[in-house]
């Protein structure tokens, strides 16, 4: 089996891939990714040793290339993560957004269909739903509402993947998760951002009151998720993957600061930001009911091992903050930290 991972090696995408190659040894796992700044082949340190490993620099929106590979390496199952992904820049500039995260798909989707996948697994995020009020949750049946630019590409995308799956047969799922966190994932999103600024006593930005409501999913229950749907989930279908640990940004923040002992007056209140939803929850009883699938990890479990993780591999982000990352904050924010 030759599965295409696009996005590899980004924070969901490089964990997706160890968990592929423990699971599923057999299976030959292409890489495609364009390697912008929250990519990062470190992520898959010593995966690159495998011999059913391969890595292919390249951008989904290059269309000669995409259909190369997927030619090249016979491709039955394409697993769909690369995406721009950080709200904050896409209030600032969309372009990039639309070309990534749609135009992009339509090329992929495009080029799977002349080579006849037999699977394609389109990951997309609970944002496309909108906000909550204090109740309820987001099904699979959710109108969809995205509220941001970059929410509005996912969902634009998504549209576009299931037209391909009614027109023209291609065998498209899809999946829809809440906020992922655990090891690898790039410092500019809440948790590890406040993890890093806290270990370096620095201000820990959050937006508004600090009451905006997320369903927390660990990445790991995130990728035995995709896994179930890849190999047993049906055709043309929607599965939302959650955690079912909804905590405000305060409370998060709070814990990180506990658990590193740090004292809460490192908490600095910024403006909000635009258009902030308030509250996304995630009813993820269809793919419970239909794969079996349940979330492995409690919160307290998933948080205490991703600040050890963090703690124990400051030579990952040390690098990151020192290079990439701090360019990119100069150039975007001015040297303003701020999260999602």
């Amino acid at each position: 089996m030759n599965v295409l991972v696009t996005g590899g090696a980004g924070f969901i995408g490089s964990n997706f891939i160890r968990y592929s190659m423990e699971n599923h040894p057999a299976y030959r796992i292409i890489n495609y990714d364009k390697l912008t700044y929250a990519g990062n082949l470190e992520n898959l340190a010593g995966i690159e040793k495998n011999p059913q490993y391969v890595f292919e620099k390249g951008d989904i929106c290059d269309k000669h290339n995409v259909l190369r590979c997927l030619k090249e390496y016979r491709i039955d199952m394409l697993v769909h993560f690369a995406a721009e992904s950080h709200v904050d820049r896409s209030i600032l500039g969309s372009a990039e957004f639309v070309q990534t995260n749609f135009v992009g798909t339509s090329i992929l989707l495009d080029a799977a269909k002349e080579i006849g996948v037999n699977r394609f697994l389109q990951v997309s995020t609970d944002e496309v739903y909108g906000s909550l009020g204090d109740s309820g949750s987001f099904t699979e049946a959710t109108p969809l509402h995205p509220n941001s630019p970059y929410s509005a590409t996912k969902a634009s995308a998504d549209m576009l993947a299931l037209a391909y799956q009614h027109t023209f047969g291609l065998p498209v799922i899809l999946t829809r998760c809440s906020n992922n966190y655990g090891p690898y994932q790039f410092p500019e999103k809440l948790i590890p951002l406040m993890i890093v600024n806290a270990m370096h006593d620095k201000p820990l930005p959050v937006y508004g009151d600090g009451m905006n409501v997320r369903d927390w999913l660990h990445v790991l229950d995130h990728c035995s998720a995709i896994d179930a749907v890849l190999h047993g989930g049906t055709i043309g279908e929607v599965y939302n993957i959650g955690g079912n640990h909804e905590k405000p940004n305060l409370e998060i923040v709070r814990l990180i600061l506990k658990n590193l002992n740090k004292p809460e007056s490192l908490i600095t209140y910024v403006k909000d930001r635009p258009g902030h939803d308030r509250r996304y929850a995630i009813d993820s009883g269809k793919i419970q009911r239909e794969l079996g699938w349940q979330p492995s990890y409690s919160f307290e479990r998933g948080i205490s091992e991703t600040i050890k993780w963090y703690v124990n591999n400051q030579s990952w982000w040390t690098r990151i903050i020192s290079g990439k990352y701090q360019e990119y904050y100069n150039v975007m924010y001015g040297g303003r930290e701020v999260v999602k």
